[in-house]
């Protein structure tokens, strides 16, 4: 879609006040092509420094003002490692049927400010354009229940994020604190192959060394990052992690979902057991709204 060049002004004008643009013009055809090879090569890619200093600060303070409203996963929830229902034809203790624990806070959209720069963020067409070339995709939109698409993670001392692949076929988070302690990004890139034709279980699955990761017989990889670092990460095919947090600071995380297709919803399913609840009728009403004015103001 062709914009004019006052639309495209005004909305590098208003990332500028949150977005290290300097560091990273996000038109840049270099850092573009730099970036999308890097990603394909590591299916992870880090922008340090890409948020301004002061929004760090400020989206800091306001994740924790806000950080009561958080719902916490019950300690005695877990999961598989593929993130779907346990598999009955296989053997209980088979690796696609492991139970995993992960506990965590998450405070979802309808809970953050209006006029949160992380709106900014995610509404603003031109970080929108830049994702969607480094990613290789033609379309990005926000999910259309009103608590998926911009979510605030919370992990304070013994809390973590146990292993697993996500549904979806890449990760946008952004760092805002990191903990004293633990609370690492582990990581095992391109351990299957989801979308493969094989009729082969194991190739499309890697039963095998899914399992010597879990139980800790190949080491993983592992990912330093500072506050104010953006993470692409492709992680429907590589196995990850979040280690357990050690110290009194809480690991403060945002993940910016987009999808490929409008009007696609997280299941209830999978809301319910994240976020504790689905979203009342006139909350995706009042989404659809403040949606609407923000893509009218980046």
């Amino acid at each position: 879609m062709m914009r004019d060049n006052n639309t495209t002004t005004s909305s590098i004008s208003k990332l500028r006040d949150v977005v290290n643009l300097d560091h990273y013009p996000l038109q840049s055809r270099s850092l573009i092509q730099k970036t999308r090879q890097a990603l394909i090569n590591h299916s992870v890619i880090t922008l340090p420094n890409f948020l301004q200093t002061n929004v760090i600060q400020a989206l800091v303070q306001e994740a924790l003002e806000h950080k009561h409203k958080a719902f916490y996963t019950k300690k005695e929830t877990t999961h598989n490692i593929y993130l779907t229902p346990n598999n009955e034809s296989l053997p209980e203790n088979h690796i696609f049927n492991r139970q995993i624990v992960s506990s965590k806070g998450c405070i979802q959209t309808d809970q953050i400010p209006h006029d949160s720069q992380l709106r900014v963020l995610y509404y603003n067409q031109t970080f929108q354009d830049f994702l969607q070339k480094v990613l290789g995709v033609d379309n990005l939109f926000p999910y259309e229940d009103p608590l998926s698409s911009i979510n605030i993670h919370f992990a304070s001392e013994g809390q973590e994020l146990g292993w697993h692949f996500d549904n979806s076929a890449f990760a946008i988070t952004l760092l805002l604190q990191k903990p004293e302690n633990g609370g690492v990004f582990e990581y095992v890139p391109n351990i299957r192959h989801s979308t493969s034709d094989s009729n082969d279980e194991e190739e499309k699955m890697g039963y095998k060394k899914v399992e010597k990761v879990v139980n800790g017989d190949e080491t993983p990889k592992r990912l330093e990052m500072n506050p104010g670092t953006l993470v692409l990460f492709k992680g429907r095919d590589s196995l990850h992690r979040v280690t357990e947090v050690v110290g009194d600071r809480t690991r403060v995380l945002v993940v910016l979902a987009y999808n490929e297709k409008p009007g696609v919803e997280l299941s209830e399913e999978a809301r319910m057991t994240f976020f504790g609840r689905t979203g009342r009728v006139e909350d995706c009403i009042r989404n659809r709204s403040l949606r609407g004015n923000h893509k009218q103001s980046v």
